[in-house]
């Protein structure tokens, strides 16, 4: 049997060569590198996953608050006109184009169809609809389906977005999801950034393949190598940047590898088309294609023409390289390339390639809808209503939507007004004007506009809600309000005596008031009185009614808080707009309380109401009810006849308005409140220095006010005739209509005077009052033309100098009212 010898493989072994030492160092180092490399690769893997889990998984995003207008509601009867309604429609995003197409409309004679967008508003979904409105006569005579077979009672236009409140990201991020997202949108991304999207795991070897070889051909850059994967991952969403780094893109692939072994395909690409960076204004990053859309084409996604949405998607490559509102030629190419790609892809055909080409880039002139707040006066007001449900900063980046009462025709209309006419008072000699101004529902107590400065976009001092000015004659009303209260005393006829008056103060110091114009006006029925501003009388009859009795009135209706002294009743107080608008609002409404409000409700990410401010306000108590409205038919003659005449000059005689003018000592502060019947404006015009400006009430803030309802469709104020009866009256007497010196006169029903027979009056008898003014038998001033040198002299003063009647009987019409208040002097 054989044996091994095993000596002669030792023989064998010894004649191989020796492996150098070097190499065995070098084997020995690699190994040592791949067993450190992966302790580090698999924990830092883990990290990596672990923070994919945290941020990619929960798809948590800063997403901004964003405020809405009101719904436009389209009802037959209502107040609107073509302007009108075409600013409320261009406010919300829509477009003039066929009317079938939501987000459309047409417009053929009278006649406009308007295709609208669901909505989801305060009371539920709103589901889009197709109508057809018909306007005339200035306002919506008709209302039918889109087909016009059937009538509707109402219909509503979903709202405008007026402001974005960010959080301290500044990003605008409309959160979309993949299955709403249009498929020719999602189909082109993939043929032009990631083709093979649907097929790799994360990176693309052959992609990058064709994009090297692509741009070789190219000579430039025309196509990235990196997926939709691998983009997300440095969109910032995951925390790594866009730097160029070997670190950078390292982390880039193991993130790309990571989520498709995590996610499906279509939560990355949902993600994506949520995070994707399309744009910059100001110091707000444009995130998303649903703000990228708004962004650059003032549209929504689903409004989006074939040649957009080849734009929007050629933006992503750089949106500052190809920003088409800058660099128009660069952005053509780009979009054109992108045409080609979804021609070549067969997304579209060429007919429909050609004729994309053909058309403009179709992006707006400023960036639509996102700019973070266009109304700061405004959005003010709904930061103070919000304050005591969110605290401060809880708003900002919390993703809710806030569904706010701002009409944005009343706001465009009432921010042109305000500008047009401080620029028309301006003068050389005159001190720099200032404006605030509040508009609101006289139905429901909401603000549909407010301004708070002659430059309505500047931010900072809200005049319509911080501006504390005397408010002067603007509280006049509601010492005649109380007055009307107790109609056993007082009617709009009864005669009140406008001589100089004195009154002794707590401290047992005089004050005797004066009228604006100089003059004491005699006996006067009440509604002059009111109507003509004229401040002897309103004293008398303030100091009746008691000034105590005045502030408490005051706290009631507007939480306000005044001291009880007799210059209050001459509007010694320092308010602002909204103030006044509030206390207004109990007589533009009829006589209910209804506080003020900007916001309708609150509603989260998910779409539920969280909070709901529009609750419908109480009646008005049947007393409140009938004193206000007395109040309005005096204001309504202080309109046609009296401070505010000028409006009937302006040709708002049509409104049946009422309203009231103010003015400060020496002409600093000028107001005026005035309302229809479904709007009420209080306007302030003055210097935020408190120099005098010369204006008056009725030539500065009433000018505001001409301005605004001039071109705001609003029903003519219809007070009503529920609870009061008309009556002619003579003196103090109810009388027969054709008694020369009668006048037509509301009273509380029940409370009118007793009839009389008429009393006619010799119309050249002329009488001396007891203030020693020449009368005729009214009671009203006479201008004795027969005057010669001899009576200068005090000779031949031969006429009949004993007193007037007790209660002198108007004329038939008033005669010229002597200057007012808001009269120049």
């Amino acid at each position: 049997m054989a044996r091994i010898e095993y000596e002669d493989e030792d023989a064998d072994d010894d004649d191989r060569p020796e492996t150098p030492r070097w190499r065995r160092r070098a084997v020995t180092a690699v190994l040592a590198l791949v067993g450190l490399g992966l302790g580090f690769l698999i924990p830092y893997t883990i990290y990596l996953n672990h923070q994919i889990s945290q941020r990619f998984g929960e798809l948590r995003w800063q997403v901004p608050t964003r405020v809405y207008a009101r719904p436009l509601v389209l009802a037959p009867g209502v107040a609107m006109n073509a302007a009108t309604l075409k600013t409320e429609l261009d406010a919300a995003g829509y477009r003039e184009d066929d009317g079938v197409k939501p987000g459309t409309y047409s417009i053929d004679g009278g006649r406009w169809t308007i295709s609208s967008r669901g909505f989801r508003d305060v009371d539920g979904v709103v589901a889009p609809a197709r109508v057809q409105v018909t306007l005339s006569g200035g306002r919506v005579s008709r209302l039918r389906d889109g087909d016009g077979r059937r009538n509707l009672e109402s219909a509503r236009m979903d709202a405008a977005r007026i402001a974005t409140l960010y959080g301290q990201r500044q990003e605008e991020r409309r959160l979309v999801r993949v299955e709403d997202v249009p498929q020719l949108l999602t189909d082109t991304l993939q043929a032009v950034e990631d083709k093979d999207f649907a097929h790799h795991h994360g990176i693309d070897l052959s992609g990058m393949a064709r994009a090297a070889m692509a741009n070789l051909r190219a000579g430039e850059t025309r196509q990235g190598a990196s997926t939709l994967t691998q983009q997300l991952a440095r969109s910032g969403l995951l925390g790594i940047g866009r730097e160029q780094t070997y670190s950078r893109k390292f982390n880039e692939i193991l993130y790309a590898l990571l989520m498709e072994s995590r996610y499906d395909k279509g939560a990355i690409l949902e993600a994506y088309l949520n995070q994707v960076y399309l744009g910059q204004r100001g110091a707000q990053a444009i995130h998303g294609v649903a703000a990228g859309a708004e962004f650059w084409f003032g549209r929504r996604l689903d409004d989006l023409e074939v040649e957009q949405v080849a734009l929007l998607v050629g933006i992503i490559r750089g949106p500052s390289h190809y920003d088409p509102r800058r660099q128009p030629e660069r952005a053509k190419a780009r979009r054109d390339f992108v045409l080609a790609r979804m021609l070549e892809s067969g997304l579209i055909d060429q007919a429909t390639h050609d004729r994309a080409a053909a058309r403009p880039l179709g992006v707006t002139e400023t960036p639509g809808s996102i700019i973070a707040n266009r109304f700061p006066g405004y959005v003010d007001l709904i930061r103070r209503q919000l304050a005591r449900d969110y605290p401060a900063g809880a708003l900002q980046g919390a993703g809710l939507s806030v569904m706010s009462a701002m009409s944005p025709s009343a706001q465009a209309y009432a921010e042109g007004a305000t500008v047009r006419t401080i620029k028309d008072l301006a003068t050389a000699k005159r001190p720099a004007l200032q404006a605030g101004l509040v508009v609101t529902d006289v139905h429901s107590g909401e603000v549909v506009a407010a301004v708070g400065s002659r430059d309505p976009v500047e931010h900072g001092f809200n005049r319509a809600i911080e501006a504390q000015r005397p408010v002067g004659s603007l509280l006049k009303p509601f010492v005649y309000l109380l007055a009307l209260g107790d109609p056993t005393r007082y009617s709009l006829a009864s005669w009140v005596d406008d001589s100089p008056v004195t009154v002794t103060l707590e401290n047992g110091r005089s004050w005797t008031p004066g009228n604006s114009d100089g003059r004491s006006h005699g006996t006067v029925r009440l509604i002059d009185a009111l109507a003509r501003s004229y401040n002897q009388a309103t004293v008398r009859l303030g100091m009746e009614v008691q000034p105590r009795e005045l502030a408490n009135l005051v706290n009631t209706l507007a939480g306000v808080r005044a001291e009880a002294n007799p210059a209050l009743i001459l509007g010694s107080m320092d308010q602002s707009p909204y103030a006044m608008a509030q206390l207004y609002q109990f007589l533009a409404s009829g006589g209910e309380i209804q506080p003020l409000r900007t916001v309708r409700g609150v509603i989260d990410e998910q779409g539920r109401v969280v909070n709901r401010y529009d609750s419908a306000p109480r009646p008005a108590q049947p007393g409140d009810a009938l004193a206000a409205r007395v109040v309005t038919l005096a204001l309504q003659h202080a309109v046609t006849s009296g401070t505010a005449r000028q409006l009937v000059n302006d040709g708002l005689g049509r409104l049946n308005a009422a309203g009231k003018t103010g003015t400060s000592n020496d002409g600093r502060d000028s107001w005026f409140a005035g309302w229809t019947g479904d709007h009420l404006a209080v306007v302030w015009v003055g210097n935020d220095q408190n120099e005098q400006t010369g204006l008056y009430g009725a030539t500065g803030a009433m000018r505001v006010w001409s301005g605004l309802f001039a071109r705001l469709p609003s029903a003519a104020l219809d007070v009503g005739s529920e609870g009061l009866e008309w009556q002619w009256v003579a003196q103090t007497h109810a009388t027969d209509a054709d008694c020369p010196e009668a006048r037509r006169f509301p009273f509380v029903a029940g409370y009118a005077p007793p009839y009389a027979p008429c009393q006619r009056y010799d119309p050249n008898q002329t009488f001396v009052d007891e203030n020693g003014n020449l009368v005729d038998a009214t009671g009203a001033p006479v201008q004795d033309e027969r005057r010669g040198w001899r009576e200068w002299f005090g000779f031949g003063r031969e006429r009949d100098a004993s007193p007037p009647p007790a209660e002198p009987a108007p004329a038939p019409q008033p005669a010229p009212p002597p200057p007012s208040e808001e009269m120049p002097r």
